[in-house]
């Protein structure tokens, strides 16, 4: 009776899953569930699926993917933070850290870690923010740590051009890269084609670029080399 009691009593913690890959939510859905104590309550593949989902499950933590049909995970997570403040995000992404994570924190996420990990690692992960931690690589935590001491002491540290995109201009830029024409991306984002020209511009006038042929140019050579990182 007092295993019973004991079995009964051990509640496992509840993750969702957000990533508009099927395969990579099973991934994640075997991962997860082979540990003693954690299993997944549910998944989604896009930001509406996702926050109904999770305001139906309850979970502790949500596991979100930056690049989602239809929305931003980073959208998604900031939306998060506001709709279920006790659900913690971890951002796990295919896309390098220098650039999104700084990011993906400043919009709320508890930790980053890029699926290219390993399974334990993105297992201390999880574990790193289910007890109220931060996660993040130790290569980006020193980064991090030098560019506030180089900001503490007044030395300008030169942004990358393409980090000096908004969320918003980088999501754009990062479509751009992939073949999309603006009129597609204004379809998956659900904007129109007038905000997505505007913020090709913005995003034109920061990158030192005239036309719209440059930015599809740098955008497409952009992809490709975060690819061959």
């Amino acid at each position: 009776m007092s295993t019973q009691a004991s079995k009964a009593g051990k509640q496992k913690t509840r993750i969702f899953l957000v990533d508009d890959h099927p395969l990579v939510r099973e991934w994640l859905t075997n991962l997860v569930n082979q540990q003693s104590d954690l299993e997944v309550c549910g998944e989604a593949e896009n930001a509406a699926d996702a926050l109904h989902g999770i305001a139906a499950t309850k979970p502790k933590l949500a596991v979100i993917d930056i690049s989602l049909n239809a929305a931003s995970g980073l959208k998604l997570v900031k939306d998060l933070c506001i709709q279920h403040p006790s659900v913690a995000p971890l951002v796990l992404s295919m896309h390098e850290e220098e650039l999104y994570a700084e990011r993906a924190m400043r919009a709320g996420a508890r930790g980053y870690v890029r699926k290219r990990e390993t399974s334990k690692n993105i297992l201390a992960a999880i574990r790193r923010v289910l007890e109220g931690g931060i996660y993040i690589s130790e290569k980006l935590s020193n980064a991090m740590a030098l560019k506030f001491l180089k900001g503490q002491k007044g030395i300008g540290v030169a942004q990358s051009r393409v980090e000096q995109l908004s969320d918003r201009e980088l999501e754009v830029f990062h479509l751009l890269g992939q073949g999309r024409s603006t009129s597609q991306i204004a379809e998956q984002l659900h904007i129109s084609l007038k905000t997505v020209q505007a913020y090709c511009v913005r995003a034109k006038e920061k990158l030192g670029l005239t036309t719209a042929a440059e930015l599809a140019r740098e955008a497409i050579l952009w992809e490709e080399n975060a690819h061959l990182r």
